[in-house]
C-alpha cells in the first residue's frame, strides 16, 4: 500500500488505488470510482464488454437478442491488480488502471487495444502527459446521460475495414472514414465491422454518434448514453466472423419464392386499373414477373393505412386477379400520420406518436405536417399492424414496403425527438428495427412463414425481422450506381444477406434520353445479380394529375416498365429477366444458406478467397454466392474492363475458359455484363 509521502510526491501525475476485480458467475467485473465494467463470453470466440457510470448496469440487449452458448467454459483469472478472461481463442486483459487489450491467443495477435495516454504508470512505454482515458464519460449537464467516447489504438495503418451498413460513397474499405452514426434517407447505420486483421466488432449502442477509423486511432462516440456496450469476435475468416455475428444478432428468414424473381415498381401507379394493366402487359409479353408494387399515397390520408376507394375501388378483386397471374402485390406503408387521418386523434390520445421536446408537432414538411408513429412503443406497433392487417393482409396482401423507416425528418435535428424507448439522441438508430419487428411479428402471429419486408433503413439485428434493405432515394447517375455497389457489399458484411436498389436510380432519368438508357441497362444488368431484382424510380416527365382528392396531389413519375426504354433496351432487359429466371434454383439455394448460416448473397471477393490479398483490394467486382463472379460496368461508354480472377478455373459468359489467379481484360458490349462461373472439380 502506498504511503502518504508516496501519494503526495506523485500527485502531479495522478494517483489511484488498486481497482476491485471480481468473478461474477463467469463474467469478469472491474470497478473503480463511478465506473462498473463487465467482460463476458458471448458466443464462440466472442466477448461482450459493457460499462456504465450509473448505479447499476442497464440490461438492454439491443442487437444481441439471440441466446448464445460456448463449447468450452470461459476462464476468468484475477491476479491482484490485473485480470483476464479467455473464451475459446479470444482473450481480454484488464490492467490495474482499467485498460483493456483483446487478443487472439491462437495467433498471438492483438485485436483491440484501448488508447490510453496518461501518467498513472510512469513505467508504461505509452506513459504520456496527454491525460487521455480510453473510456471517456463526459456528463451531459442536467441529464443522467453522458457523451461517451471510446478510443482504440489502430493496430495497423494499412488495416482494411468493411461493413458498417450503407453510406453513399464509393469506398468499400472504410479505413480512414469518418462516419456519422445516424439514420437518414439512403443512409443505414449498422455499426458492425469486419477487419482483415481477424476480428469483428459491434458497437451495440443505438444512440446517434460518430466513428472515425484513422491510421492512429479508432474512435467511437455516442452523444447521449448511459452505457458502453460492444461485442468483439475473433475469427479465422470473414465468413466465420459474419456467421458468428449473425448467430448473435439473428439471421434472415427463408426468402419466399416470390423474392427470387423480378419485381416491378415505379413512383407511382395512381389507380387500380393502371397497376393491373401493367401486370397484364407483362403476362401478354410472357415476361417473368413475381411481384408488382402499389406505392405511396394510395391512401386517403397519411396514417389511414388503407386504400382510397376513389382510385382503388375493389382491392379484393385486384389481389385475386394478380394471384391468378401468379403475381404478388406489395403495398407501401408509411409511418407518418397527418392530423386529417382517421387515426390521428386516437393515436395522439394513447401516446402512440413520436413526441418533440421543443417546437411545433411536425416532423415532415408537406401536406398536413405529418408526425411519425412511435415504432419503439409496443402498443403503437400493435395498433399499426392491426390496422394494416384489417385493410391489407386480410385481403391476401402478405408483403409490405416499410418506407420512411429512418424515420425521415425534414430537418434532422436528432436532439428534438423523443420515443417511447427514450430520447432520439440516445436510442434513435433503433427505430427501423422496431418498425420491421412490428410487421414481422404481426405476420408471424397469423401463421405466415418466410416473411420479407422491403425497408429503407436498418440497424444491427434488423435482418432477423425479414428486412430487405434498399438503398433509398438515390440519384440516377453513374456515380450513384458506383456508390450502390459499395453499399450493398458493406451491408452484406454487416449481416444483411438481402439487399436491393432502385434499378436506374430514383431521382430523375428520362426513358427517351439515350444517355440515361445506357445507365439504365447497366443498372438492370447489375440488378440481375443482386439478392432481389427490383425496378423502381421517379422518372421524367411527371404524369398529369389523376383526380382531386386523397393522395392525387402526389404526381406519378414517367413510365418505368422494361418496354418504356425503346426496343434495343427492351431486348436486353428481356435477356436478363430470363437469366434471372434461369438462376432461380441457384438463388434459392443461396437464400437457404443465408437463412441457415448468415452468409450474404452478394459479398466481396475476399469472403470466398480470404487468403488472396488481391481479393481484399479489388472493390469493383464481387461474388454472387460461391459460384458467380460479377464485374458490373460502372462508367459510360465502357467497351472493356479488367477483372481479377482468383485461383481456380473460370468460364466467362462467352464460354472462354480462364485459369486464375490472373487479371484479364474482357469486352463489355452494351448487352453484356461480365460474369464468370467458377469451375469446381
Amino acid at each position: 500500500m502506498a504511503s502518504a509521502a508516496d501519494l503526495e510526491s506523485n500527485q502531479e501525475y495522478g494517483v489511484q488505488p488498486d481497482p476491485a476485480f471480481s468473478n461474477e458467475e463467469g463474467r469478469l467485473c472491474f470497478r473503480f470510482d463511478a465506473e462498473i465494467l463487465y467482460v463476458e463470453a458471448w458466443g464462440e470466440d466472442a466477448l461482450r464488454v459493457r460499462a456504465t457510470c450509473v448505479s447499476a448496469l442497464p440490461e438492454k440487449p439491443w442487437a444481441l437478442t439471440e441466446k448464445m452458448t460456448t463449447i468450452v467454459k470461459p476462464v476468468v483469472d484475477i491476479k491482484g491488480s490485473s485480470a483476464s478472461i479467455i473464451n475459446g481463442k479470444i482473450k481480454a486483459d484488464i490492467s490495474r488502471h482499467g485498460k483493456i487489450v483483446v487478443s487472439n491467443i491462437k495467433t498471438g495477435k492483438v485485436l483491440l487495444e484501448e488508447y490510453a495516454r496518461h501518467r498513472l504508470d510512469v513505467l508504461d512505454p505509452k506513459c504520456s502527459s496527454l491525460r487521455i482515458q480510453p473510456r471517456e464519460w463526459k456528463p451531459r449537464l442536467g441529464s443522467a446521460d453522458y457523451h461517451l467516447t471510446m478510443r482504440f489504438e489502430s493496430q495497423d495503418p494499412n488495416e482494411r475495414i468493411y461493413g458498417m451498413g450503407q453510406y453513399q460513397q464509393p469506398f468499400l474499405n472504410l479505413k480512414g472514414a469518418d462516419l456519422e452514426l445516424a439514420q437518414r434517407n439512403s443512409q443505414a447505420t449498422v455499426p458492425f465491422m469486419v477487419s482483415n486483421l481477424g476480428y469483428g466488432f459491434l458497437w451495440n449502442n443505438p444512440g446517434v454518434g460518430r466513428v472515425v477509423f484513422s491510421k492512429f486511432t479508432h474512435t467511437w462516440e455516442a452523444y447521449s448514453t448511459d452505457t458502453l456496450d460492444y461485442w468483439v469476435v475473433a475469427g479465422d475468416s470473414p465468413a466465420e466472423i459474419v456467421r458468428t455475428y449473425t448467430q448473435a444478432t439473428g439471421r434472415v428468414p427463408m426468402m419466399p419464392e416470390y423474392g427470387l424473381g423480378f419485381w416491378q415498381c415505379k413512383l407511382r401507379y395512381q389507380t387500380q386499373e393502371e397497376l393491373l394493366e401493367v401486370a397484364r402487359e407483362y403476362k401478354r409479353r410472357k415476361l417473368p414477373i413475381d411481384l408488382i408494387v402499389c406505392d405511396y399515397f394510395h391512401w386517403p390520408s397519411q396514417g389511414d393505412w388503407k386504400f382510397d376507394p376513389t382510385f382503388w375501388p375493389d382491392p379484393d378483386e385486384m389481389v385475386a386477379e394478380l394471384k391468378e397471374m401468379n403475381i404478388e402485390l406489395m403495398v407501401s406503408i408509411w409511418p407518418t400520420v397527418e392530423k386529417g387521418s382517421e387515426n390521428y386523434d386516437e393515436m395522439l390520445r394513447r401516446g402512440l406518436l413520436v413526441r418533440q421536446d421543443r417546437g411545433i408537432r411536425a416532423a415532415m414538411e408537406g401536406r398536413g405536417y405529418a408526425v411519425h408513429y412511435d415504432a419503439t412503443n409496443p402498443e403503437a406497433r400493435k395498433f399499426v399492424w392491426e390496422t394494416a392487417k384489417r385493410n391489407y393482409h386480410d385481403k391476401g396482401i402478405k408483403v409490405f414496403w416499410l418506407d420512411e423507416a429512418e424515420p425521415e425528418y425534414t430537418v434532422y435535428d436528432f436532439d428534438i425527438y423523443r420515443y417511447h424507448a427514450g430520447p432520439n439522441l440516445s436510442v434513435g438508430n433503433f427505430y427501423p428495427s422496431d418498425y420491421a419487428k412490428g410487421f414481422y411479428e404481426g405476420m408471424k402471429a397469423t401463421g405466415q412463414e418466410d416473411i420479407v419486408s422491403l425497408i429503407r433503413c436498418a440497424w444491427a439485428g434488423s435482418q432477423k425481422y425479414g428486412a430487405l434493405v434498399w438503398s433509398g432515394d438515390i440519384a440516377s447517375s453513374w456515380s450513384s450506381l458506383r456508390n450502390q455497389l459499395s453499399a450493398g457489399l458493406n451491408m452484406g458484411i454487416a449481416g444483411f444477406s438481402w439487399f436491393t436498389t432502385d434499378i436506374g436510380g430514383f431521382h430523375g432519368g428520362h426513358p427517351d434520353d439515350p444517355k440515361f438508357r445506357e445507365l439504365f441497362v447497366r443498372w438492370f444488368q447489375w440488378g440481375t445479380f443482386c439478392p432481389v431484382m427490383r425496378l423502381h424510380g421517379d422518372r421524367e416527365p411527371k404524369q398529369p394529375r389523376h383526380g382531386t382528392t386523397g393522395g392525387s396531389f402526389c404526381l406519378s413519375g414517367g413510365p418505368n416498365e422494361v418496354w418504356s426504354y425503346g426496343e434495343e433496351v427492351y431486348k436486353i432487359c428481356e435477356k436478363y429477366l430470363r437469366i434471372r429466371e434461369e438462376m432461380r434454383d441457384y438463388t434459392r439455394e443461396l437464400m437457404k444458406v443465408a437463412h441457415e448460416k448468415g452468409d450474404p448473397l452478394m459479398r466481396p471477393c475476399f469472403y470466398d478467397f480470404p487468403g488472396d490479398d488481391n481479393c481484399w483490394k479489388v472493390d469493383d467486382q464481387y461474388m454472387y454466392g460461391p459460384m458467380l463472379l460479377v464485374a458490373p460496368v460502372l462508367a459510360p461508354n465502357q467497351k472493356s474492363r479488367e477483372v481479377y480472377l482468383p485461383a481456380g478455373k473460370w468460364k466467362g459468359v462467352d464460354s472462354t475458359e480462364y485459369e486464375g489467379p490472373k487479371t484479364v481484360t474482357v469486352d463489355t458490349p452494351l448487352d453484356t455484363i461480365p460474369v464468370f462461373i467458377r469451375q469446381l472439380a
